[in-house]
């Protein structure tokens, strides 16, 4: 039986692995994007592939590529276009993973009508996602802050993934892709090594970046990453797991549950079972299981809301 899209959010329950090497590429676009835009400040931006603009003729065209390619429905006006170009650098950032269509309400009057009485909603902005042509409501009336949208991306694309919608966007109505941000050379040996599995060249390689340029947070995080991989590789999960449960007091064996929770997507999770160990520890335990804590929000990303609700609850744990 085929799983039907489920809108993502706290009603979604899907539990997908995180893909570590995954988000250290997005890590690296998005400081090679910072680099340039502080290098030339006054560079127009380029028209991304990634992003097309929707009317009424073209609707039909763009529902029918989501049996392909997850779609992003943006139903903006004028006077949101802050939150709108968020949504586009996104749509830049993961690169092809999701199309993103634009409608503008004003000049789609009738289009923006029906998107929002079919979805059931109040005002606009309308940000909904659409897979194998079923809507999943995601925003209204206001746009949330790129970090808060990106775990909902995620969860989207992970969505997409259980109902087979696994393609990318080569190019939005048929042009041809910008060039991408080029990426340092330690950076594409770093994500080259990781593809292949091999977490020593990657550590190399990211050791040599940060040595180049310690204020490097690409490889800051992508370092962080390849230390969870290491430590989990090889690693029986039942008996990982087993192991914990009956010594809840033993650190290290809480610690490498906290890894297994984090790569098999059950982020919450890892994160709560380090707090509960700084809760009711001190000393030389307690202060372990706070650094692996650090470490696992370098890993998920600093702007990530779950490490932003949990570096409160270290926080008020400690002091």
């Amino acid at each position: 039986m085929t799983q039907q899209p489920t809108p993502p959010g706290a009603q979604l329950n899907l539990r997908g692995a995180v893909d570590l090497g995954a988000l250290a590429a997005r890590s690296t676009r998005r400081e090679e994007a910072a680099r340039r835009a502080a290098a030339d400040p006054g560079a127009p931006a380029p028209r991304s592939p990634f992003v097309v603009d929707v009317t009424e003729e073209t609707f039909t065209d763009v529902v029918q590529r989501s049996a392909e390619v997850p779609v992003v429905l943006d139903l903006w006006a004028e006077g949101y276009d802050q939150g709108a170009e968020a949504l586009q650098a996104l749509a830049d950032e993961y690169a092809g993973t999701f199309l993103l269509g634009r409608v503008d309400a004003q000049a789609e009057p009738q289009l923006a009508q029906s998107l929002v009485q079919s979805l059931q909603a109040r005002a606009i902005p309308l940000v909904a996602a659409i897979v194998k042509g079923q809507p999943i409501p995601l925003f209204t009336g206001s746009y949330p802050t790129a970090e808060e949208i990106r775990p909902v991306l995620e969860e989207v694309l992970k969505v997409a993934a259980a109902n087979g919608v696994t393609g990318r966007v080569e190019g939005a109505a048929g042009e041809v892709a910008d060039e991408e941000p080029a990426v340092p050379p330690l950076h594409a040996e770093a994500l080259a090594a990781l593809g292949e599995g091999d977490y020593d060249a990657a550590a190399a390689a990211w050791q040599k970046a940060l040595a180049g340029d310690p204020r490097d947070a690409a490889a800051t995080e992508g370092l962080a990453r390849v230390g969870v991989l290491r430590r989990v590789h090889g690693v029986d999960l039942a008996t990982a797991r087993a192991a914990a449960a009956a010594a809840p007091d033993d650190v290290a064996a809480q610690l490498v549950v906290a890894d297994l929770d984090l790569v098999g997507g059950h982020v919450e999770d890892a994160f709560a079972r380090l707090l509960g160990i700084v809760q009711r520890t001190a000393g030389e335990d307690r202060d372990l299981a706070r650094t692996h804590l650090l470490e696992l929000f370098t890993v998920v990303g600093t702007g990530d809301p779950r490490v932003v609700k949990a570096r409160a609850a270290l926080t008020r744990a400690l002091f």
